[in-house]
């Protein structure tokens, strides 16, 4: 029998900013249907849990309504982001301190016959808290012990683009430090698989024994205009994991009837207004390039 894992990622979900429950909904009700063994949301659980309590606990109840077990990794808008990059609420210790306080563990583990579960906090890598350092030697104990299980990484960010090579730093994936100090982390181990969000763009691909899932968003698709694709699509949707004893697992992209590809440039009031966003980031960026 395979241990079956609903992924859900990007639900931003909020009381006051209700734009993507409906689409919540129905993947809720197709993942209530298929009775997978496990839910995970790999982040962005939130529309502003960065910044309200309010949000989270309402982020919450709704998981809580699935009636499923469940389990989540933060994302930027949920505790804020990476701190080298952070544009706008970076992670700190209070902003942490309130995920805590509603989700529970911002990393863990669970053991599942011929695989073990990895979830990290994609932001904390990196970053000046404590915790870091505490994360660090999770990560590090959960490779130690594998044993011969294979292990599966849950958590926001992407690696990686393309390679492990990749020098960009930017907020798309995680940054050429934070993925070193993951690496060494798990000593010398290579995940199976990765499963992450935050990009709204369904992608999966090989990296030598490395498997790479960029689960779509089930709140909203952004447009190519805003942030080009990275080879994948934006698209809504989850995906459907299936582990099995010997170690090997297969993967599903699933878009219920009913879940909506909607754009986040229709719904401002999330946000912002997207084309002003843009249009200040590309004067940034042009700025930037006169000063070369």
């Amino acid at each position: 029998m395979s241990f079956v894992v609903a992924q859900i990622t990007d639900t931003h979900l909020a009381l006051t900013k209700p734009f993507f429950r409906d689409n919540f909904a129905v993947a809720a009700a197709a993942i209530r249907a298929s009775k997978p063994d496990l839910v995970i949301n790999t982040g962005d659980v939130s529309v502003n849990g960065a910044d309200l309590r309010e949000d989270l606990v309402a982020a919450k109840g709704m998981h809580d309504a699935l009636g499923l077990p469940w389990i989540a990794v933060p994302g930027n808008h949920d505790l804020g982001d990476t701190q080298e990059t952070a544009r706008k609420q970076p992670i700190n210790d209070e902003r942490r301190r309130r995920w805590l306080d509603v989700f529970g563990p911002d990393f863990w583990m669970r053991d599942v016959p011929g695989w073990r579960l990895l979830g990290i906090n994609a932001m904390l890598l990196g970053s000046d808290l404590a915790a870091a350092t505490e994360q660090e030697q999770f990560i590090a104990e959960a490779a130690a012990g594998l044993g011969q299980r294979q292990l599966a990484l849950f958590l926001h960010k992407p690696l990686f683009v393309e390679s492990p090579a990749d020098d960009e730093v930017s907020g798309h994936t995680l940054t050429p430090r934070s993925r070193r100090i993951l690496m060494a982390a798990l000593g010398g181990i290579t995940p199976r698989l990765v499963s992450c969000g935050h990009l709204h763009e369904y992608r999966e691909r090989g990296f030598g024994d490395l498997h790479q899932i960029w689960a779509p968003a089930t709140a909203f698709t952004i447009s190519d205009w805003f942030i080009p694709t990275h080879g994948g699509e934006h698209i809504v949707g989850y995906v459907r994991l299936a582990f099995d004893v010997d170690g090997s697992f297969t993967s599903q992209l699933v878009q219920p009837e009913g879940l909506e590809p909607l754009d986040l440039a229709d719904y401002p009031e999330a946000y912002g207004d997207l084309r002003q966003i843009k249009a200040a980031m590309d004067a940034q960026k042009s700025q930037l390039a006169a000063a070369k």
